[in-house]
């Protein structure tokens, strides 16, 4: 897998868990908390800035 696909599969695991976490509103959901910090971690080690694809809540 080159590094512009894993890139791309971040970036949309990252949309995925934002979708849900909008949708879930304010329901708390400390897992899908979890995923999304370590989603952002990964973004930013591939150097994507996760401002520009993050969900106004």
């Amino acid at each position: 897998m080159t590094p512009q696909e894993i890139e791309y599969m971040e970036i949309e695991n990252y949309s995925r868990l934002q979708k849900i976490k909008q949708e879930n509103g304010k329901q708390e959901n400390s897992y899908l908390d979890y995923e999304i910090k370590v989603s952002k971690a990964k973004l930013s080690s591939l150097g994507v800035n996760v401002e520009d694809i993050t969900l106004n809540e």
